[in-house]
């Protein structure tokens, strides 16, 4: 009983949670999303798991993109796993509708609770509240290990009804807006032009122009560029200066920059 790991990530959060959950299950390999554009994806494996984080309470962009070229075989088990900072709202629910359109089913739907990658609304939380948040992580993901490997039909994951509703206008008020969001960033004047933030956007929306980036309307709100960048050179707003910066501890750099090669 194999399975097919699809992943997209900007701080390493889903990237983390695929190679948590990769480590329960019988694996066949775990793949980026970004990179397959326009593709065909066909899958052969006896499960496919999509892992993704939510973005302003929906689906991001790419992953709407990645289901709509989707071919798992037609007797696969395919689940979700919605990554976010305590809030999946109606994501899952999203994605089942989507899948449920094109003739799909979706077996089952998780949420994981991570820090805060989103550094326009503040920092990711105290270390003791990012340990806590690791290891309730660590523990629902032996879970759904289980009910992966099990191949059980469940329910999806979703937030209170209040939220649902709520966030899921939010979402749909602000989904064609995102793209061009990046005007808000910026690099400062500890910028050394190392290109880190060109190499690592998973969006490929960032382009060095005199040594400086430049941002390309196709933003996806992932915020790798700001939180990967060395010098903490690239802000958002006014506001993001006085936040700590933050991507999963144990992925690293040369992870995120290995996946930008792949995709290219």
């Amino acid at each position: 009983m194999k399975t097919d790991l699809f992943f997209y990530t900007g701080t390493g959060n889903s990237l983390w949670t695929a190679r948590a959950l990769a480590r329960h299950i019988e694996c066949d390999g775990i793949y980026p999303v970004s990179g397959m554009e326009n593709k065909v994806i066909e899958s052969r494996a006896d499960a496919v798991g999509i892992i993704f984080p939510v973005h302003i309470w929906g689906l991001p962009r790419r992953i709407i993109s990645f289901t709509q070229s989707l071919v798992p075989d037609p007797s696969a088990y395919v689940f979700a796993v919605a990554v976010n900072a305590g809030q999946v709202a109606a994501t899952l629910l999203q994605l089942q509708k989507l899948m449920h359109a094109r003739g799909l089913t979706l077996a089952s739907g998780f949420d994981i609770v991570m820090p805060s990658n989103y550094i326009p609304w503040g920092g990711p939380g105290s270390p003791d509240e990012r340990a806590r948040r690791f290891n309730a992580a660590r523990e629902k993901i032996s879970k759904i290990a289980d009910v992966v490997s099990n191949r059980k039909i469940m329910p999806v994951e979703r937030g209170p009804l209040w939220q649902n509703i709520l966030f899921s206008q939010f979402y749909k008020l602000s989904f064609r807006r995102v793209p061009a969001m990046d005007k808000s960033f910026y690099s400062d004047e500890k910028c050394d032009s190392c290109g880190i933030c060109e190499m690592i956007c998973p969006c490929g929306n960032i382009s060095l122009k005199e040594g400086r980036p430049v941002w390309l309307r196709h933003c996806e709100q992932c915020l790798a560029c700001i939180q990967w960048c060395p010098k903490e050179a690239i802000q958002f707003g006014k506001r993001t200066y006085r936040f700590e910066r933050y991507h999963h501890p144990e992925i690293k750099l040369n992870d995120m920059i290995a996946i930008s090669r792949k995709e290219r």
